[in-house]
């Protein structure tokens, strides 16, 4: 059957669809990281298929296929993509994090930029321009690969917001940069250039920060004044972020990205603005956009140029990973809070991504002939990085102390009365306790009592960005909603598998048959089949509280049971060394022993016992 030229341009933008959702669903089933799966597929239906073609040709050629589209795409869709990652930074963890990150972001940057360069242009012997042009683009990470790492790793302290906030704000950093090198290739003068750079950096700053930060006010008068309905809101404001990247690049060129980027920060840190459905569609448009761009950017790459690089391309990502990333890392470091355990982590979690890929083609496109070698050894660090800090950032940071192979914290959906004293409890017992709820005046309520709080909506791909899970290794849903309890344990049940989340007892509808309710149940029912979320609340606010109690010889369970006759719901057992937790579940798993504290919802008791020292209440 012989295909005209639309149908084969509507199969390749099918088949990118297709191939870039299909590659992300597979790294999710194998725990790889999708970006190396996104790569492949992209070789395959590229460079790969045109050399076992009879033909000669290409599945998928992005260059032939959208020719002049292709740059303007790519700009978009990577100005989409850091907006979206934007949204997750909150300025009050700059209060833990400011100096280190400062200097990553400045210092770092500058080490990076000159050491890669100089291994650019002595290792694969690349001209000056192109190594210093390299050099300028590989000071970006991978946001995109950073986000699901943390979320793997889990690290503890400060370093997983470090990581976090790098591999996003240093992105427009080093594009801005880029694009001055590229704008100053043709003035030799080396005191001219250096001022013309100047003076464009700052124009980029003013141009880019004043629009973002008009676009975000904006934006948040706009949903304050509920001008905007509910199902325009996403649709509105990617109208606003296209409309001023484009302004912000034409008055500037990549001013565009500083503009996304802090219009993103603006409004994840505005208070009274819901951006709720914002956040629900911007995840959802970046991992199509992430998926096609990859497929797109990696399918126009030749395989002669890698060729061209032979062992010299290997040795440059060598030279990347273990000389240019730690010397950055620890000089921008020094003097800081940082230990050299937390420094070290650092130094092996620098993964490039969507964005060094996307601004490395777009200058190839320009460069043309001159640039060759600038995508085959930026696509080659893409692929080193991403392999080597995936498979060695996890057993490296349990090495240093960083993360734990079983981490005893808890994420809570919920920060309502019951939530809020088993946070209390667990805090006291010494256990991390991380509460999560859209509800304002309940997160309020619980960072005035001292509790660690995140304010999202659970349900969203969004919340697992913002979330620190230092330390955290379980997840319960204790929210009045009981199918958002079962939908986020199935959420949480990717990150901490099925064993390890949890959700309250549904509650049985009038009229509905036995067992029908077990269709929503998707974690493990908490504590007993009759601990619904409105019995739990109703026991709290006659008086109830949540005691830990240290059971002995002399004050076992049986006078435990009695003292409060028998009307104690067991919530978690601690071991003898106050170190391991245990959760009651419908399915008893545990029996209390001496030694172990017991901590129980119980009633007021009737009448005084000795054995009251035993017990620790919990702030109601």
């Amino acid at each position: 059957m012989h295909l005209d030229e639309q149908a084969k341009l509507l199969i390749a933008l099918a088949g990118i669809f297709a191939l870039g959702i299909g590659a992300q669903w597979v790294a999710w089933r194998v725990r790889l990281p999708s970006i190396l799966l996104l790569l492949t597929m992209g070789f395959l239906v590229g460079p790969i298929s045109e050399v076992i073609s009879p033909s000669g040709t290409r599945l998928i050629d992005p260059t032939e296929m959208l020719g002049p589209l292709l740059f303007p795409i790519v700009s978009l869709s990577v100005a989409i993509i850091l907006f979206e990652g934007s949204l997750s930074l909150r300025l009050k963890e700059l209060r833990s994090i400011g100096k280190p990150l400062f200097r990553l972001l400045t210092v770092g940057v500058a080490i990076t930029w000159g050491l890669c360069a100089l291994a650019a242009h002595y290792c694969l012997e690349l001209g000056w321009f192109i190594s210093v042009l390299l050099g300028a683009i590989l000071t970006v990470t991978g946001p995109t690969v950073v986000g699901p790492m943390l979320r793997h790793i889990r690290p503890i302290g400060t370093v997983g917001p470090i990581a976090r906030w790098e591999g996003i704000v240093v992105d427009p950093i080093g594009a801005v940069l880029a694009v001055l090198v590229f704008e100053a290739r043709h003035i030799e003068a080396f005191n001219i250039a250096t001022l013309h750079a100047l003076a464009a950096l700052g124009k980029t700053i003013l141009i880019g920060g004043g629009i973002g930060a008009a676009a975000a006010i904006l934006i948040a008068f706009l949903l304050r004044r509920h001008w905007i309905p509910d199902y325009l809101e996403s649709l509105v404001t990617m109208m606003i972020v296209v409309v001023t990247f484009v302004l912000s690049n034409i008055l500037q060129e990549e001013a565009g990205l500083v503009t996304v980027t802090v219009m993103g920060i603006w409004l994840a840190n505005s208070s009274k603005v819901n951006i709720k459905h914002i956040l629900e569609f911007k995840e959802n448009l970046s991992v199509l956009l992430i998926s096609s761009l990859f497929i797109l950017l990696s399918a126009r790459l030749d395989l002669s140029q890698f060729g061209e690089l032979s062992w010299r391309g290997p040795l440059f990502v060598v030279i990347v990973i273990l000389i240019v990333r730690p010397a950055s890392v620890f000089a921008s470091t020094a003097g800081s809070e940082l230990n050299h355990r937390e420094k070290l982590f650092l130094s092996f979690l620098a993964p490039r991504g969507i964005v060094a890929a996307a601004v490395a083609s777009i200058f190839a496109l320009e460069l043309q002939e001159s640039g060759k070698g600038l995508d085959s050894a930026t696509f080659l660090v893409i692929v080193g990085t991403v392999l080597t800090y995936g498979l060695a950032s996890a057993p490296l940071a349990r090495r240093l102390g960083l993360s734990t192979p079983n981490p005893q914290g808890l994420v809570i959906a919920g920060a309502n009365a019951f939530a809020r004293s088993v946070a209390h409890a667990l805090k006291d017992a010494g256990f991390t306790v991380l509460l999560v709820d859209s509800n304002h005046y309940y997160i309020r309520t619980a960072r005035m009592e001292g509790l660690n709080t995140c304010q999202a909506d659970i349900l969203s791909d969004h919340a697992l960005e913002e979330l620190n899970l230092g330390g955290i290794g379980r997840f319960l849903a204790v929210t009045p909603n009981d199918q958002v309890n079962s939908l986020s344990a199935i959420h949480f049940s990717e990150l901490f598998g099925n064993s390890g989340v949890y959700q309250l007892p549904p509650i049985a509808q009038e009229g509905q048959r036995k067992g029908q309710s077990g269709q929503m149940i998707f974690g493990r029912l908490l504590f007993s089949p009759q601990a619904n979320y409105w019995e739990l609340q109703r026991r709290i606010e006659l008086g109830s509280t949540i005691k830990a109690t240290k059971l002995t010889d002399e004050f076992n369970l049986a006078a435990f049971n009695e003292r409060y006759q028998h009307t104690a719901l067991p919530l978690f057992l601690i071991d003898e060394a106050g170190k391991r937790l245990t959760i009651y579940s419908t399915n008893p798993e545990t029996s209390p022993k001496s030694g172990q504290t017991l901590i129980a919802l119980v009633d007021k008791p009737v009448e005084k016992s000795t054995e009251a020292s035993n017990e620790t209440p919990s702030i109601p």
